[in-house]
């Protein structure tokens, strides 16, 4: 009795080290509400969502399912999350609840000496700490998902899940022979209904989305005063690294784009292997990540921090393409880019039009066909935020404006991105545009870094 008594005490002492919530997050109540939301979207059905595993290198740090952290602020591997829809009483089937259920791993006492206690659902107040109905321990869940289907057979075609991950491929298998079925049913992909609920941001994912572009551009600042002949783009990623962990970012949300010369005509270079030379300009596409929110920045800058005539001649092509695009947009009417072609009324033919119109090639050719890339993108937890680009923008989308020009047979690459909201009013907010990017600014920061 007393060994018990001292391990409960020692349980009461180690339960203010939870980790759980290193990260900033959102009210219990707005998880809740955004699963109340999937759960209306279920037709009746049951979603059943993974967390991500632990990277398998030590150095790498842990990074949730963007999805599961949506639903539940949740960030710890090994969880699963139930969520069953309303569903009347029929002449087949009981009524069901509304339900949601978070299912942890049982504690290895011994792995937790390295890895700081954990919550499970023997937890006192497990609901209650981790900001849902129902907290269990993870080996009830395919008991649960075998009980509801034993009541309604239904429920195995109108499950929920992840295509791409091995435990709900493993979890549909074990119930489907459990039941006695010929072969497991094909479940639906749960993310097709998390991704539109994830394109338009309440405010408090816009705190965070706003926290991490202010980080963002400390670490673009702190670049461009490192930018100079002879150092190497490896140490100027390094700086933004630096200045993103000191500004509060876990991780960069990209792998830092760091080309210069020639390099700046690649879209997405990422080896940041050479030395800048005197002449080149230098584009750097990178930005941080700050509780689990991404922010997305692209500045161009002179290597010797004065651009010649012709590389701000581009550069102002593409300055005025970006507010040609961002002076255009009507929120439910404007595509930022149609996959297919490139549509009359979107922003990426908006800005492709402008360069047309602005600028030759060596050849006297339009500079239109140097725009090689689409126009933007929807941000929040990713960096890519899961968006129909067939679709228009919507009030309540973040996403980027960033045209770009690269012409390798000039050893000119130029592209200018910035983070945009969409705000209620039918008006644009950026992020971002607090960074410089006026071709004097820029060289002005990088003279005063001399």
């Amino acid at each position: 009795m007393k060994s018990r008594l001292r391990a409960f005490a020692l349980f009461c002492v180690v339960i203010p080290s939870f980790h759980i919530f290193a990260l900033e997050r959102q009210s219990s109540a707005e998880y809740h509400a955004r699963r109340v939301h999937l759960a209306e979207k279920l037709n009746g059905g049951v979603a059943v969502l993974f967390a991500a595993e632990q990277p398998q290198l030590d150095f790498m740090p842990y990074r949730q399912d963007s999805d599961f952290f949506y639903l539940t602020g949740w960030n710890e591997p090994g969880a699963a999350l139930l969520v069953q829809a309303v569903t009347p009483a029929d002449s087949s089937q009981p009524a069901r609840p509304y339900r949601e259920v978070l299912f942890l791993p049982t504690r290895n006492l011994r792995i937790e000496r390295y890895t700081g206690v954990k919550l499970d659902a023997n937890t006192p107040g497990a609901p209650q700490l981790a900001g849902v109905d129902e907290v269990k321990q993870l080996t009830e869940l395919p008991s649960i998902l075998n009980d509801l289907a034993t009541q309604d057979r239904h429920v195995m075609q109108s499950l929920w899940s992840e295509p791409d991950t091995a435990q709900a491929k493993s979890l549909v298998t074990w119930t489907a022979a459990t039941l006695g079925l010929d072969q497991p049913p094909a479940f639906t992909n749960v993310r097709d209904l998390t991704g539109q609920l994830r394109a338009i941001k309440d405010q408090g994912e816009l705190v965070l989305l706003h926290k991490a572009s202010d980080a963002s551009i400390q670490a673009q600042r702190a670049m461009m005063r490192a930018v100079r002949p002879g150092v190497t783009e490896r140490a100027v990623a390094g700086t933004i690294m630096q200045v993103l962990m000191a500004n509060g970012c876990e991780r960069p949300s990209y792998a830092p784009i760091v080309g210069s010369g020639k390099n700046s005509t690649v879209l997405h270079y990422s080896n940041n292997s050479a030395t800048m030379q005197d002449g080149d300009v230098v584009v750097v596409d990178a930005a941080g990540e700050f509780s689990m929110y991404a922010s997305d920045i692209t500045r161009t800058m002179p290597v010797n921090g004065h651009f010649t005539s012709r590389q701000r001649e581009i550069y102002d092509i593409v300055k005025g393409a970006q507010k040609a695009a961002m002076d255009a947009f009507v929120p439910g009417t404007s595509f930022i880019n149609d996959p297919a072609h490139r549509h009359t009324d979107s922003l990426d033919t908006i800005a492709w039009n402008y360069m047309n119109a602005h600028g030759k090639d060596l050849h006297g050719q339009p500079l239109g066909k140097y725009f090689i890339h689409g126009i933007g993108h929807s941000v929040g937890i990713d960096v890519h935020d899961p968006w129909d680009y067939s679709k228009p923008i919507q009030p309540g989308m973040v996403f980027t404006i960033e045209p770009g020009i690269y012409i390798p047979e000039e050893k000119i690459g130029v592209r200018i991105e910035d983070v945009f909201y969409a705000n209620p009013n039918g008006k644009l907010e950026c992020l971002t545009c607090a960074l410089p990017k006026d071709a004097d600014e820029v060289e002005k920061i990088m003279k005063e870094a001399k």
